[in-house]
């Protein structure tokens, strides 16, 4: 797409960047997937991270029915926000 640029904020995205160094030439498409496996990791850690800080974070296991709860929980509080 010929609007976009390498400086707009959507490119800033874990993965875009990369793939936008391997168009420009700059990296290999496996240097670019290694790149872009490295800053998802990254931006995991710095997620955990943040989470650990909060509070009332709930940590819920995804294998088992917990999932089931965390979805409850967050279709309540949609209904919750929007109102009747």
């Amino acid at each position: 797409r010929p609007e976009l640029e390498r400086d707009a904020p959507s490119m800033r995205s874990v993965g875009y960047r990369q793939v936008w160094a391997h168009l420009a030439g700059e990296c290999s498409l496996e240097e670019c997937r290694y790149r872009a496996l490295v800053a998802t990791r990254q931006l995991a850690k710095r997620q955990f991270t943040w989470l650990r800080s909060e509070s009332d974070a709930r940590w819920l296991d995804a294998q088992g029915d917990e999932l089931r709860q965390a979805l409850n929980i967050v279709a309540a509080r949609t209904f919750d926000a929007v109102g009747p």
